[in-house]
């Protein structure tokens, strides 16, 4: 097997086993994504609709794929039938737009809470008062097949070590605070996606459960 398969193994291998690889695969051939496969992972991250359709069709069925980009509302009915969880939810029209697609098909979606925690201006992602404001609005709760597992966020692009930790940190209390007010009964809302290749490791250490990683598996992208 070659570099991929080998990332792959070693990677997992690090993780601790209550942290999920997502293998962000956007822009890289089926076969690396194939290649992967065979190393054991099963979980990929996707964030283009037309990308996704043309490598849902060419590989193993049982591929749990996440969309992990900007959602347009407009694109959820074409990823609907083959998409496990939406990493990027960030308002209630995309969340009423998937609850009506899958409800067609009978098909629960997971849907993560997109956070804004980094310091970069952001066009996507709650703020965190806009977020408890969508949570305490409360019409995500008649949704019977959309549903909400958890939340996402991405830290600042900086060697700052310090400042990413505080971000992720920053996240998890986040997370801690929506789970006891909001789903404390609920056993669905558990991840905390945060974490990519150059941070990952600080995820982990701020109480990530999923972490994204592409180029450090599949190399540099192919545009």
């Amino acid at each position: 097997m070659g570099f991929v398969f080998d990332t792959i193994k070693a990677i997992k291998k690090d993780l601790p086993t209550q942290v999920k690889l997502v293998a962000v695969s956007k822009f890289h051939p089926i076969e690396a994504i194939q290649e992967a496969y065979d190393a054991g992972q099963r979980i990929f991250g996707e964030s283009r609709m037309q990308e996704i359709d043309k490598k849902h069709t060419a590989l193993p069925q049982d591929i749990e794929w996440h969309f992990i980009g900007h959602l347009q509302t407009n694109k959820v009915k074409s990823i609907v039938p083959y998409i496990h969880t939406v990493q990027s939810l960030d308002s209630w029209k995309l969340m009423d737009e998937i609850e009506k697609h899958a409800s067609r098909i009978d098909k629960r979606i997971r849907c993560l809470l997109e956070v804004h925690i980094a310091e970069e201006d952001a066009k996507y992602g709650f703020s965190f008062e806009k977020c408890k404001q969508f949570l305490e609005e409360g019409l995500w709760k008649d949704c019977k097949y959309a549903y909400l597992g958890g939340v996402m966020g991405m830290a600042t692009n900086t060697d700052n070590h310090e400042k990413i930790k505080e971000e992720f940190r920053s996240l998890k209390i986040f997370f801690e605070e929506i789970k006891e007010n909001y789903f404390s009964d609920n056993d669905e809302f558990s991840e905390i996606s945060m974490g990519m290749s150059d941070d990952y490791k600080l995820a982990i250490e701020e109480g990530s459960t999923m972490v994204r990683i592409g180029s450090s598996i599949f190399g540099n992208r192919e545009y």
